[in-house]
């Protein structure tokens, strides 16, 4: 995004009331920059998944994960290098389109494999997903026609599966 280098942690924390609010009172106490902050559950109901992008110039990595160690709900810290990962975010955009701009956002919202969700007589609302430089480009090409409203979830990350085949055993029948 922009140059800036960032770094993506992914978090387990335990799914419990006010562990929110104390990892990012400890990003603020510290002075760190998050660039974006998503949480959700994981499929275990005792834990949850923060994805945490800092401001790699604000916040030294060995710094962060000390401090998010001494959090006590903290399970699990994960840092998702450059190219280790697969990074996806999700934007809901209002577009002011008449009659006449309508044609040229639904073919915009093709072009970017991204939905139509909304459509009023004077707008649309399109939903993109994608890595941040594809919403970025997005939102840049429809400023033209007027945005209305626009979020963003920030990013989420996983780290990329292994490519390795795995090896196959020689399976002895009934005959040999």
């Amino acid at each position: 995004m922009n140059g800036i280098l960032h770094h993506i942690l992914t978090v387990t924390v335990e799914n419990k009331p006010g562990v929110l609010s104390r990892v990012a009172g400890l990003f603020s106490r510290r002075g760190f920059n998050i660039v974006s902050l998503a949480v959700s559950p994981t499929d275990d109901e005792r834990f949850s998944r923060m994805t945490i992008v800092v401001d790699a110039d604000s916040a030294p990595l060995e710094q962060v994960v000390k401090q998010l160690n001494k959090v006590v709900p903290v399970i699990k810290i994960t840092e998702v290098g450059p190219n280790e990962g697969v990074e996806r975010e999700l934007m809901m955009v209002t577009v002011r389109a008449t009659a006449d701009a309508r044609s040229q956002v639904t073919e915009l919202t093709a072009i970017f494999e991204a939905r139509i969700v909304d459509v009023g007589y004077e707008a649309m609302t399109v939903m993109v997903a994608g890595e941040p430089d594809k919403l970025d480009a997005f939102s840049d090409l429809v400023k033209q026609f007027g945005i209305v409203e626009i979020q963003r979830t920030g990013r989420i990350a996983l780290p990329k599966l292994s490519r390795q085949p795995t090896r196959l055993r020689a399976v002895k029948t009934a005959r040999g």
